[in-house]
């Protein structure tokens, strides 16, 4: 669920992004290489089986529609031991925003997407946290866990 930026203060030696803007894929200088798709209207990934060390979901989980799905297409792409990293904040597109989404708080916020990782399976160790806000910043939350 990548765009026109991704968020990593170094990106990784190679990085994959998926998205539904082929324009604002295109205007990534981090990305190795990326596809166009609509994870609401197709949940399974186009990749292969255990082809990804890590994956990353940053501010969109709020919008996904079959996120069980979705989080279950990760679990089949991961490699064992690898690392399914989402981060949130308390911001989101109202309109795009799952009504889950906005009926809760930030707690509960980490309850859904921990329930996701859950439901979904394939996953262990998972964990939590609010993550160092800078100055001035909107509050950043994480969810991880690692594939079984």
């Amino acid at each position: 669920m990548s765009s026109w930026v991704s968020h990593f203060r170094a990106p990784p030696r190679r990085l994959v992004g998926l998205g539904m803007n082929a324009a604002e894929l295109a205007a990534n200088p981090v990305l190795a290489e990326h596809v166009v798709h609509d994870l609401n209207v197709d949940p399974a990934l186009p990749f292969p089986d255990a082809g990804f060390d890590d994956v990353t979901c940053c501010v969109s989980v709020d919008y996904l529609v079959r996120p069980v799905e979705v989080f279950g297409e990760v679990a089949r792409v991961l490699r064992p031991g690898g690392r399914f990293v989402v981060t949130f904040s308390n911001r989101c597109f109202p309109t795009k925003a799952i009504r889950g989404w906005l009926a809760t708080d930030d707690r509960g916020h980490l309850q859904i997407v921990a329930a996701y990782f859950a439901a979904a399976g394939g996953f262990a160790d998972l964990r939590g946290e609010r993550r160092p806000t800078p100055p001035g910043g909107d509050p950043l939350y994480a969810v991880w866990a690692h594939r079984a």
